[in-house]
């Protein structure tokens, strides 16, 4: 089954991606930034994505990734935080912007092939797209090209001359982006070539299956505080295992009162 990996930096937009991704019928899994590198190469992933951040590359404590990601021989694509560590990793400038840029942009496309295939170049054609970053990339990194701009972002999207590596300074995530699934569709079926064979119901399948073969036919605890994340793990467990599952009820310290 094809996947892409979406590495977290942070951004409040990075289960959005994976959304998107799935929308599209193709898995995704998010990880931290902090991944080993070999725990990377061992999902042989399709594509990887880094997302935003609300950090900035230039800050003495920003979250890195190891530069080896980008010799995986897979595509990768940068958003904003992402397209700015790229560059930074790669000998490109990023600063400070002199206006932080937060809202709807006009998009400009450069280069329609690949990333903007079925865009049509030129001014009078703009894409809108949002951006929020304070940082912009002010030089491009060697061996890189522009593949779009905005008024504000002279460097709004990017890629390498020679290898699939691409970076976009906006959210194509985001439902203020109208064009980004495009956008993202494009990376992950005409760059990262994937096929759209996934759902919802085979993920359930496939995870039911994994429980009874790890499980056999030991019994299970399950911790159950309500939230969404437990109770899924609990409705999962419960109709691959059935009866050889115990839920714990967990009080958190979160409930509302008398609840």
């Amino acid at each position: 089954m094809d996947k892409i990996v979406i590495l977290d930096f942070g951004s409040q937009y990075t289960q959005l991606i994976a959304r998107r991704i799935r929308e599209a019928h193709v898995y995704s899994e998010i990880h931290p930034c902090t991944i080993d590198i070999e725990a990377v190469r061992e999902m042989k992933p399709q594509g990887i994505i880094l997302s935003g951040s609300p950090h900035s590359v230039t800050e003495a404590d920003a979250p890195l990734v190891s530069p080896e990601i980008y010799n995986l021989g897979v595509p990768v694509l940068g958003i904003c935080y992402g397209l700015q560590l790229t560059a930074h990793l790669f000998g490109g400038a990023v600063d400070k912007a002199a206006h932080r840029e937060y809202g709807r942009a006009d998009l400009i496309v450069d280069d329609n092939s690949d990333l903007f295939h079925g865009f049509q170049q030129g001014e009078e054609n703009a894409s809108v797209v949002w951006m929020s970053h304070g940082d912009r990339l002010e030089k491009i990194p060697p061996d890189f090209k522009v593949l779009a701009h905005s008024k504000n972002s002279p460097i709004a999207a990017i890629r390498h001359k020679d290898r699939e590596i691409f970076g976009v300074q906006f959210h194509p995530e985001v439902v203020h982006s109208p064009r980004g699934h495009e956008m993202l569709r494009n990376f992950v079926f005409t760059v990262c070539g994937c096929k759209p064979e996934w759902n919802m119901g085979s993920f359930i399948e496939r995870e039911v299956e994994r429980i009874r073969e790890v499980v056999g036919n030991d019994k299970v605890i399950c911790g159950l505080s309500g939230g969404v994340d437990s109770s899924v793990v609990a409705a999962l467990l419960h109709k691959a295992i059935g009866d050889q599952l115990t839920c714990v009820f967990v009080n958190n310290g979160v409930l509302r009162k008398n609840e």
